[in-house]
């Protein structure tokens, strides 16, 4: 190995851009905290043999497992993150040992470290489907695994390398598709003799080997690059989010070859040597490229956060919280939507503060095809608040038995279980969780009074429905036959969000009965003014309304009456009134992009 002197220069900006990248990582893992929480709380890890064995029947098994106990610690994700940072530190030095870097040339081991950060930060709403296990730590322990055999692999004498080529063979259950890189890295390393020539044969023959002989019972694309993460569900795929991970494979074959070829090769090693502009720029462009990389491919949007924020305190009946979140965020998603209602009927002023804080849902950011509604990221514990346990535990179920019983679908059903009174299903769902680090104490809330009284006041019968944002819509719409003050309170929100006044006065004459002495709540008097001036139905009652409200409503019909000319778009129109009347239920009803695909004559009944 040929030893460069690397001037004063070189030596400051190799220092300069490695405080640079680690300021930029250590950031993004600060944007990303309320991800890695969900992240924990969305990942599978039981203690216990069958689920050991269940991931050791498959290649990179124990990477997974490993990668899965370590997701435990993003339950705080300060201390998850510095896990991970600690891993990608080791990874950095490892590598330059591994891969025989000096000077400025040890700088380009940050692109390894970038690809690594980027798959962590560009799952997007993939976080709430992906079913593979210990993805969060898994790959980066296989990576610092595999440097580490490298390392060990290149201080033995030459001869001996075909025993490690063989050994690279025989640790794929283990390492998966860092084995087959570790052998095509070590026989770069070297000028190709039949050694390497042999150990480019053994790679296209590992995965076909194992799987015949071993791996038999397993389909060939769960043993044929084992432990590549691929991102497939039945209906959608990702080609985006395997990006970081061909770039890592494609740059550790690369930096063995411009380690001999170009550090250590005759033409530029007298130049860089002196001191040439090359060993100065190398540290530079290796942390620009790291950094554009993570950033360009980095999934980040507000929206995104808050439901994480959201979903989490209200899992912990943070209800104070979860309106703050809402308040502050103006396009709300339709998940944002249902808690945000969810906290104002625990917190109180459903009917008056529900369309101030918006119920016109966003749509999503997603840069896939991926198709994710309230199903996928909190409709149990939306259907828990409403009282409607079954349908809570048929959910819970069905998308934990795809993603795994992580510590949100266990928390849901110990509480649905409490709800129902079945004590030893609570200990059952609880002794699993203390066995998870900073689950030791936990215990579930009690049952809210609300949730209690909604329980009793229908039949709570499984459906079978999928869309659970129509059906929630629809079937809380239908309660205004019961004998409950919070169950009238929600028919009558739910007949206004589908816009139908047929179930509005059913609703609102229940209500009243319910709410005798109290004020009429300021969006109900809105949907009542606008219902009796536009659609009037044969059984309608008749209310006194604030003189205030009723001249703000002839206001509402001016101005859209003056802004409705040739050529003018409904969303332009509502556009410009949002400012003025966006906080009201007439702009909902008339404007408003509806959080749920309901079925029937609904919605936009008086816009004409």
């Amino acid at each position: 190995m040929i030893k460069i002197a690397t001037p004063h220069a070189g030596q400051w900006s190799k220092k300069a851009s490695l405080l640079a990248f680690l300021a930029f990582v250590v950031y993004i893992l600060y944007l990303n905290q309320e991800v890695f929480y969900t992240a924990h709380d969305r990942s599978e890890f039981i203690f216990g043999a069958p689920f050991f064995h269940t991931l050791m029947s498959k290649p990179f098994g124990l990477m997974r497992y490993v990668g899965a106990w370590l997701t435990q610690l993003f339950c705080h994700p300060a201390v998850g993150s510095g896990v991970l940072l600690a891993l990608w530190v080791l990874i950095y030095f490892v590598g330059t040992k591994a891969f025989r870097l000096q000077g400025g040339a040890s700088a380009l081991m940050l692109l390894p470290v970038a690809c690594l950060l980027t798959s962590v930060v560009d799952q997007g709403y993939w976080i709430y489907i992906s079913t593979i296990r210990g993805y969060w730590f898994s790959q980066s322990v296989g990576y610092l695994l595999m440097l580490l055999l490298l390392w060990a692999a290149r201080q033995t004498p030459r001869q001996w390398h075909l025993v490690c080529y063989v050994a690279g063979v025989c640790i794929y259950p283990l390492l998966g598709w860092f084995a087959l890189l570790f052998v095509l890295c070590l026989a770069l390393t070297e000028k190709p003799t039949w050694r390497e020539f042999l150990a480019l044969v053994l790679l296209l023959f590992t995965a076909s080997i194992w799987h015949t002989q071993y791996y038999s019972n397993l389909k060939a694309d769960d043993v044929i690059l084992a432990g590549f993460p691929r991102f497939i569900t039945p209906i959608d795929t990702s080609e985006r989010l395997s990006i970081p991970f061909w770039v890592l494979g494609a740059v550790s074959v690369l930096i063995p070859l411009v380690q001999r070829f170009v550090i250590t090769g005759t033409v530029l090693r007298d130049t860089i040597a002196k001191g040439n502009w090359i060993i100065r720029t190398v540290p530079v462009i290796t942390c620009l490229a790291g950094i554009a990389f993570t950033w360009s491919l980095m999934y980040y949007d507000r929206n995104y956060l808050d439901e994480m924020r959201m979903v989490r305190n209200a899992s912990e009946d943070n209800w104070k919280e979860v309106l703050a979140i809402s308040e502050s965020n103006k396009t709300p998603t339709s998940t944002m939507v249902f808690l945000k209602n969810v906290a104002l009927m625990n917190d109180g002023g459903l009917l008056d503060r529900s369309f101030k804080l918006g119920n016109d849902a966003a749509d999503l950011y997603n840069p896939d095809t991926l198709h994710i509604t309230l199903l996928d990221i909190a409709s149990p514990l939306v259907y828990y608040n409403y009282g409607m346990m079954n349908e809570a535990i048929r959910l819970n179920f069905e998308n934990a038995i795809q993603a795994g019983f992580s510590p949100f679908y266990l928390k849901i059903l110990t509480r649905c279980a409490q709800a129902v009174g079945d004590q030893k299903l609570v200990e059952r769902y609880t002794t699993i969780l203390h066995h998870r680090p900073f689950y030791g104490d936990w215990q579930p809330a009690p049952v809210s009074a609300k949730v209690k009284e909604l329980q009793k006041c229908y039949s709570d019968t499984l459906s079978g429905v999928e869309n659970s944002e129509s059906y929630l819509v629809n079937e809380i719409s239908l309660w205004y036959d019961s004998k409950s003050k919070v169950a009238s309170e929600q028919s009558l929100l739910y007949s206004m969000l589908r816009c139908d006044s047929r179930r509005f006065w059913a609703s609102l004459k229940n209500y009243v009965q319910f709410h005798l002495d109290e004020e009429f709540p300021l969006h109900a008097m809105e949907a009542y003014i606008l219902f009796m001036d536009k659609a009037p139905e044969q059984k309608r009652m008749m209310l006194p309304v604030e003189q205030s409200v009723y001249e703000r409503y002839k206001r509402f019909w001016v101005t859209l009456e003056s802004k409705a000319k040739p050529g003018a778009t409904l969303e332009k129109v509502g556009v410009e009134m949002s400012k003025e009347f966006g906080d009201t239920y007439w702009w909902y009803n008339i404007f408003g992009r509806k959080p749920i695909n309901v079925h029937g004559n609904v919605g936009h009944e008086v816009a004409s």
